[in-house]
């Protein structure tokens, strides 16, 4: 399926926002709305980051990524985290062969899709694991290293209401996600069309729009894609301003921040306002590329205070006031 031989890097651009066009198209089909998480979630995938998901039960969240890894024709596998999960669960683990000697035995981790359900129901250990995965792009067992296969992606999921037996996800771990990505309930419009399509013999089948080479040569493509100083200067000032008690801070963030963005947000923030230009057609990113973006990679750098939880100010609300 792959042919990858533009002659430009122009012709190029024109092709992810094109495969941006098809993979959408077929998303679709299955997921009804929900627009902006599924933008978020490719962008973050031609980016090279991983993305966690935050919402109430039953707005598709699973539905949405095996869709995902049906139009990528890619591998995917998903982790129900609970209370008892170990990291070898995930990673594997060695098993002693009929030949006396131990083997490693593959765990889910390897495949190209993950869909990680329910981080926060499962011990710091076993988030610790698969968030060494997420950096480092490979696990190592008994001091010998496995490299996972590639594009590797995470997709977690996090439930934002149900906080008995749960095990927050520290902020150095929640910095490993590009994308924070809010799932809202549908609208009224939309909640007719999933009702009708999942209570009748409605069916569909997908079609593979990208492979893994092409989702590799695009992650390439992005970091190649040119940036005006400008707009460099934009998002490194727009993360600054996010730390409390420093000369660029705000008004409002020295009142109801506690702590602030650190410098893997304005990595995350250019390479997203260069995948969001490239979807949409252009060549460089601009300003309102970093704006359209900043909230997913932003929203969960910054920590809010007392105070802004007894006034009720979010962190949609502070990042607004940023731009």
């Amino acid at each position: 399926m792959s042919k990858i031989n533009f002659s430009s890097d122009k012709e190029a651009v024109d092709a992810l926002s094109q495969s941006f066009k098809d993979l959408s198209k077929e998303i679709s089909k299955v997921i009804v709305g929900q627009n902006e998480v599924v933008r978020s979630v490719l962008i973050s995938l031609f980016s090279n980051g991983h993305s966690l998901l935050v919402g109430v039960p039953g707005l598709a969240k699973t539905l949405l990524v095996s869709t995902i890894a049906d139009v990528l024709d890619l591998d995917f596998k998903r982790i129900q985290f609970t209370p008892d999960l170990m990291p070898s669960d995930i990673t594997g683990s060695e098993i002693l062969g009929e030949d006396r000697h131990f083997k490693f035995n593959k765990g889910p981790l390897f495949t190209n899709i993950l869909l990680a359900d329910e981080i926060n129901r499962t011990p710091p250990k076993t988030q610790a694991a698969l968030l060494e995965s997420m950096q480092e792009r490979s696990v190592t067992v008994s001091g010998v290293k496995h490299n996972l296969p590639t594009p590797f992606f995470v997709l977690a999921t996090q439930n934002p209401i149900e906080q008995e037996g749960t095990y927050p996800l520290p902020e150095a771990q929640l910095d490993r996600f590009m994308f924070n990505v809010p799932l809202d309930y549908p609208s009224f419009e939309e909640e007719l069309v999933v009702v009708k399509n999942t209570t009748s013999s409605y069916s569909t089948s997908l079609n593979n729009i990208v492979d893994a080479d092409q989702i590799l040569y695009f992650q390439q493509l992005v970091r190649k894609i040119p940036v005006t100083d400008n707009v460099l200067e934009y998002a490194v000032g727009l993360v600054s301003k996010t730390r409390p008690g420093t000369p660029r801070a705000t008004k409002t963030v020295n009142d109801y921040i506690s702590w602030g963005a650190g410098p893997r947000a304005s990595q995350y923030l250019i390479l997203g306002a260069k995948c969001h230009a490239a979807i949409h057609g252009k060549y460089s990113p601009d300003i309102e590329d970093v704006q359209a973006i900043a909230k997913y990679v932003l929203r969960h750098r910054i920590v809010r205070n007392f105070k802004a939880e007894a006034e009720g100010i979010n962190e949609e609300k502070i990042i607004e006031t940023l731009f």
